[in-house]
């Protein structure tokens, strides 16, 4: 039996694609209404059915958000999206808002209902209430360390899911007023703009007209309101020891290059962990893997028993110390060898190496390229064309999904 469901966000079909691909047990997904990611592409009616067919066609699982906190207009249509979820196969449905629980259990009360990290459960006696109230999972708020949800796990009787990667909020899990005040955008309605990693000053009033004071930890300024990105990789034994079934990883904005560089970290590390128990953390490849992306400095937050300096002060995000270069499309073999059909993301050239991020043996080898053409066969020395599809000759085998960084 696994340790863990590796659970993944999917922001449009392509990126849910990837993340079943690269190793996720199961994805979570956005429709184009009642979720909280309102600025991802998400999924229509048809392109959900489609989601949840292609996802099922691996043996995996597809949840979907309907988060929001509903207003009474949400009423009108909400239970009728709520059954039409159900008919069309999804596992569960993301929940935080109790009148839409209760309108779920109504209309289709046989859909599985997952309880929202908006919904800030923080403590043993609310997670009761909810799984006696037929929620089957508690996705917990972050405020927590991993004790207090062990304690949670034993005796609120229902199946736990806790953040294990990726961007975190200000606010307590998420309920957040000042995209609101400052875009007239609502974060709790799913139109978030991460206003808190925006630059800020402090304005002093009476003394000196309204001089502005800028907050400064060097040149570049300070991000008082910026959270660092929560990386949990090294402790899948504590996060085991918990009760959590499963491991969430944060992200249906994030690019389609993020999600495999961390969905392929965590899965290599689960996998190494539940063969060789915590020997895995001797593996330095997992930390490695996660810096590849584009990210804020880590931390563990509150899973230790501390805020562990979750306020990164440094800028708004780092850069990862990969970049993505091309995806393949498809592998084949012509009158001049085995070559890869890509579509360039990023421009590279002849004589540059490419690294392989691909689930399969082939990660992390090491491509020269020496011999790329067009899908024409003319000659390419310098691939500057963004999404030109190109052929990559190399005898290391790369499958369809793969990605190449440099």
């Amino acid at each position: 039996m696994k340790n863990f469901e590796l659970l993944a966000p999917a922001g449009n079909f392509e990126k849910l694609k990837t993340a079943l691909y690269f190793g996720a047990d199961a994805v979570y997904v956005g429709g184009t209404v009642f979720s909280l990611r309102a600025l991802s592409e998400n999924f229509d009616r048809e392109q959900m059915k489609q989601a949840i067919e292609y996802t099922h066609s691996f043996g995996k699982k597809l949840y979907v958000a309907v988060n929001i906190l509903a207003k009474n207009s949400d009423f009108a249509s909400i239970g009728e999206y709520l059954n039409y979820l159900y008919s069309i196969g999804a596992d569960a449905v993301i929940l935080s808002d109790p009148g839409v629980i209760q309108i779920c259990k109504q209309v289709a009360p046989n859909l599985e209902i997952h309880l929202s990290t908006q919904a800030s459960t923080l403590n043993k006696y609310s997670a009761k209430f909810w799984v006696d109230q037929g929620v089957k999972r508690i996705v917990l708020a972050r405020e927590l360390s991993l004790a207090e949800v062990k304690e949670i796990s034993e005796y609120c009787g229902g199946e736990i899911e806790v953040f294990a990667h990726g961007a975190m909020c200000i606010s307590y899990s998420g309920r957040c007023l000042l995209s609101n005040y400052l875009s007239h955008r609502d974060s709790n309605r799913g139109a978030c703009v991460q206003c808190c990693r925006w630059e800020y000053e402090i304005r002093e009033k009476s003394k000196t007209d309204g001089e502005f004071l800028p907050v400064e930890e060097d040149e570049r300024g300070t991000y008082i309101f910026n959270s660092k990105d929560l990386n949990m990789i090294e402790y899948l034994d504590l996060l085991h020891e918990s009760g959590a079934v499963s491991l969430k990883i944060e992200g249906r904005m994030k690019s389609e290059y993020y999600l495999a560089t961390v969905i392929n970290a965590y899965r290599r590390a689960i996998d190494c962990y539940e063969k060789n128990g915590k020997e895995y953390k001797n593996n330095q490849l997992f930390q490695d893997e996660v810096a590849k992306t584009a990210h804020r400095a880590f931390t563990t937050a509150y899973a230790l028993g501390k805020n562990n300096e979750t306020v990164n002060y440094e800028d708004s995000q780092s850069r990862g110390n990969r970049t993505f270069i091309a995806s393949v499309i498809e592998s084949g073999r012509d009158e001049k060898g085995n070559y890869a059909l890509i579509e360039m993301r990023n421009r590279f050239a002849v004589g540059d190496n490419l690294e392989v991020l691909s689930p399969s043996d082939s990660f992390n080898q090491i491509i020269n390229v020496c011999n790329l053409t067009d899908i024409d066969g003319n000659a390419v020395f310098d691939a500057k064309l963004v999404q030109q599809k190109l052929k990559l000759y190399t005898d290391v085998k790369l499958n369809k999904g793969d990605i190449l960084r440099r």
